[in-house]
Parts: C-alpha cells; structure tokens; sequence
C-alpha cells in the first residue's frame, strides 16, 4: 500500500510507539519509528522482530473483529518502518510530524530531543506523548517551541479515539490546529488541556482507580462485585454522558447534599464537594431543571436532548446484552390469593 497522506517519525518503539504507527499507518500515512536506544545489531533486530509481532498481532485482532479484511494486514504492516538511532537523520529529514513516546522519565526526553532538535526539518509538528510533565517544561529541550506541544494518547492508542492536546505558551495557534486537523483526519477526538499534572483523564481516572482499591481494602465488597458495579453501574453511563454533563442531569444540588452526607459519614474530607458546586448552590445555577448548570440550555430542546441521549444509552444497553426481552406475566395462587409476577 502506497502512503499518500504524509510521514509520521515516532521516537520510541515501545508500546505507545507501536500503536501510534497502526494508527496512522491504518490511515494510509508512512510511519518511521525511531528506536532511540543504543543497541547492538542483534539486540536492534531482535527488538525489531518483537516490535512487528506485535503490531501484526494487533491487526489480525481487528480483522477478526471485522474492521478491515485480514488480507489488509500485511498491507499495513508495509506501511511502517523501524529504523535505529543511526538512522535517524534519514528517518527525519521527510517526516512531517514527530512524536516523542520515549519512557516518562525526564532525562530520557531531555537526551532524545537534544539529539534529535538539530535534525528538524522547518515546520515540522513535534508533539510529546508525556501523561506526566508540563509541557512548558518539555518546550525547554526544544528550540522551535512556536510548533511543540503535549499530546497524551491513551492505551491502546489504535483504538482509544481520546487524545488530550496539551500546548504551551509558546504554541503557535497555527500549529495547533494542524495538530487538531491531523488527529481528527485519522479519526481521533482531540481535547484541549492547559499545562496542568495529571491532564484530565489521568486525574479524574487516579480518584476512581483508589476510591476502588479503598473499597475492597475496607471489605466493602469483594473485587469482583466492585469491577461489576464500577462496568455496568458507573462506566455504562459515562459512555453516553460526560461527568459534569451527568451533574447537570441529575442537579449539583444532589451531588452537594450526597457529598456532604458522605464527608460527615465517612469522616474523609475527600469527598468534599468543590468550590464550584458550592458556587452554583448559592446562585441557584444547579442544572438542567434550573435551564443553567456546566451548560445553558436556554436555547435546547431538553426533552429531545433527553431522548436522544437515552436513545444512545438504549442502544449501547441492548448492544451488550443487558436490556432483556419483555415477557409475559404468569399468575400463580399463593395463600389468599392470585398474585402476578
């Protein structure tokens, strides 16, 4: 398969490495990755060989699950190379983006960028894929900061569409939309996300993951009745509503009085609610039943905003299997009388 879209140069051929390729490479882009560790030629081709076993792996799992035909993988595959750190000044010379998926450790970045800066080609995007540092903080190892910025990819990256852009205060509003366009061309959603630790997914996921973990610590319920009720009762949801979305269904009112009850009951100031909920009790702003919460909806239809959304919900339910077909009532006599059940 012939690239016809452009370059994309990885550095790093790690895991996130790999599923940023399948992912551009699906799309029809030649992919570069960049092995940035210095390796001797059996380590490099042993690397190597993993790297593309994996990645084939990867592919005939979504063939299986019917997204191409399997005879497309090898296709594919063709579409991405793996090159050492000695190639890299051919590798980046016709890239037209970067992106940086070494380890998150700090001097790692700091050694591959100052190794790699003086090889950018002008105007090439130059993204790191950090889900821990600033990208203020990063923008220092490199000199054409006006084109570089964070964009956090969540595992697996070929299927997650979810990608947190995070640009820094020397991001050039140009380079961020084509970064935006890139992301949207391959089918990612892109979100934007000021410098902050953690990004947005990361810290809202960090809370759940513990609160979980504390719960089976403290014998609430066993792990298995947990990791249910956190897919079916809490994650179902969330697929269809977005959490400050979800407030506004339900009213800040209500996560204010239950977050409350749950401080004073659990004695664990965690659960406080924020300044924000406070701010929207005092101003009545409390949500959909007040036409004002996260969002207007002054000028929405709520009703058919509520159907829709519950359509989707519906849909996603019947989907996996957990709405169940209606039968009829049988009537048995029990005691005094006939009950229906």
């Amino acid at each position: 398969m012939k690239s016809t879209r452009g370059i994309i140069a990885i550095a790093g051929a790690g895991r996130m490495g790999r599923g940023i390729a399948l992912t551009f490479a699906y799309q029809g882009y030649r992919v570069d990755l960049i092995d940035v560790k210095e390796r001797g030629e059996n380590e490099f081709q042993q690397l190597k060989l993993a790297a593309f076993t994996e990645m084939e792996s990867q592919l005939h799992l979504l063939a299986a699950a019917n997204v191409f035909p399997k005879e497309s993988v090898s296709s594919l595959l063709d579409q991405i190379s793996i090159g050492s750190i000695q190639d890299q000044m051919d590798i980046l010379q016709g890239a037209d983006v970067l992106f940086e998926a070494v380890p998150e450790i700090l001097e790692v970045k700091e050694k591959v960028f100052a190794r790699l800066c003086p090889l950018f080609p002008e105007n090439m995007l130059i993204a790191s894929t950090t889900s821990s540092f600033s990208v203020n903080h990063l923008a220092g190892f490199v000199a054409e900061r006006g084109r570089f910025m964070n964009t956090h990819w969540l595992n697996p990256a070929y299927l997650i569409p979810l990608v947190e852009v995070s640009p820094g205060d020397e991001t050039s509003e140009e380079a961020l939309q084509a970064m935006f366009q890139l992301l949207e061309g391959v089918g990612k959603v892109p979100v934007m996300c000021a410098p902050s630790p953690g990004f947005i997914v990361p810290r809202i996921q960090a809370l759940a993951m513990n609160e979980a973990a504390r719960l089976a610590e403290e014998g609430v319920a066993s792990i298995g009745d947990i990791d249910k009720a956190s897919r079916i009762g809490f994650g179902l949801r969330f697929a269809v509503l977005g959490l400050l979305e979800f407030i506004d269904w339900g009213g800040a009112d209500t996560l204010f009085h239950a977050s409350h009850y749950l401080r004073n009951s659990l004695k664990q100031d965690r659960f406080a609610p924020p300044k924000i909920i406070e701010n929207k009790m005092e101003t009545g702003d409390i949500g959909m039943k007040a036409q004002r919460g996260f969002y207007s909806f002054d000028d929405q239809n709520v009703d058919e905003y509520q159907i829709e959304t519950l359509r989707k919900f519906i849909d996603l339910l019947q989907h996996l299997g957990f709405i169940a077909s209606p039968k009829e009532a049988s009537l048995t006599v029990r005691g005094e009388g006939i009950k229906k059940h």
